[in-house]
């Protein structure tokens, strides 16, 4: 699952751009909330992304779902480039990529049971026959664990967990190649947050739908996810399977996220888009390791070959830092 040869979709050098907000003369200044991100997702896979509120996390999610329009790069999804693609070019595609969001209740009609919900998608794509929509309906419903019973239920008459497994089951609705899942867990208690991970990770299996997966619990990420994307300010700092990243965090804010090193995570989202050195590396006004090369522009993503293969990293220390961390295990 990691040669990008056989990607479901691939990103490349995918950047999102909005205007600046405020007063003055620094409200012109654009915000680049995605900034050149390359990564490709393949059939089958679960690749999360995780990183501080504000991290581009959602902006990236997004704009591969063409929700927002990039403002470079490419998004490469079945021989076609869908960040250069107008609405009604799209619209093949949608059917193919599909969200689950944040908050369920908010992402339903108030005034639309279950059954609504459910039925909308499937008649305006044209799924299936007006005559099989009833089946259909009662199908997803239970590839979700929910009973017929709950069709003609209200958004408000259930529970959140409840309501996140028909929000799981309208994505399905149109059979996706990728589930775009946006903090689909946090929100929920801790034993429902378990029953929905299972759930997603049954989805997969079954139909070996690719899933991104965004959130900020790495315990959650770690739990569900086979590689693991780490954002911050709009870049993506490390990249590798899950064990890897977990296990040896090249890059000095993964290892500060995961706690495996005394880097304390100073500042907030203003420190972020005002950093000192704009050209430098994104986390360097962050970082105690950092040194004057830091400043001069920020790294690409580099193979950190000693920690497997599909392991990348975007600092020019971390080889340093690891050799020191070594050291610092053996003495």
């Amino acid at each position: 699952m990691t040669a990008a040869a056989s990607g479901l979709l691939r990103l490349e050098n995918l950047s999102v751009t909005f205007p600046g907000r405020g007063l003055g003369p620094e409200s012109s200044r654009r915000l680049r909330a995605v900034d050149d991100v390359t990564l490709h997702i393949a059939p089958g896979e679960v690749l999360g992304l995780v990183g501080e509120s504000g991290s581009g996390k959602t902006t990236l999610a997004k704009a591969l779902l063409r929700l927002y329009r990039p403002s470079d790069g490419r998004i490469l999804f079945r021989g076609a480039d869908l960040a250069a693609l107008g609405e009604r070019a799209l619209k093949p595609f949608r059917r193919d990529l599909q969200m689950v969001f944040q908050d369920p209740l908010s992402s339903f009609n108030p005034r639309q049971t279950v059954f609504e919900a459910l039925a909308t998608p499937l008649r305006l794509h044209k799924v299936c026959a007006r005559a099989e929509i009833a089946g259909r309906v009662a199908e997803l419903l239970a590839q979700v664990g929910l009973s017929p019973s709950f069709r003609d239920r209200f958004p408000h008459e259930l529970s959140g967990g409840q309501l996140q497994r028909v929000a799981i089951g309208r994505a399905l609705a149109l059979s996706p190649s990728l589930l775009v899942a946006d903090e689909a867990v946090s929100k929920l208690d801790v034993s429902v947050r378990a029953q929905i991970l299972n759930l997603l990770k049954d989805i997969r299996e079954r139909h070996g739908v690719s899933i991104l997966f965004i959130t900020h619990d790495l315990h959650v990420a770690r739990y569900l996810c086979d590689r693991v994307g780490v954002m911050y300010f709009g870049k993506l700092v490390e990249l590798g399977g899950t064990e890897r990243v977990f296990g040896q965090p090249r890059h000095p804010y993964t290892r500060a996220l995961l706690g495996t090193l005394e880097d304390a995570l100073g500042g907030g989202i203003e420190e972020q888009i005002a950093p000192p050195s704009p050209a430098g590396c994104r986390y360097a006004s962050r970082c105690r390791h950092r040194i004057d090369a830091c400043g001069a522009a920020h790294p690409a993503l580099e193979a950190a070959a000693d920690a497997g293969g599909g392991h990348a990293v975007a600092c020019i220390r971390w080889r340093a830092l690891l050799d020191s961390h070594t050291t610092d295990k053996s003495e």
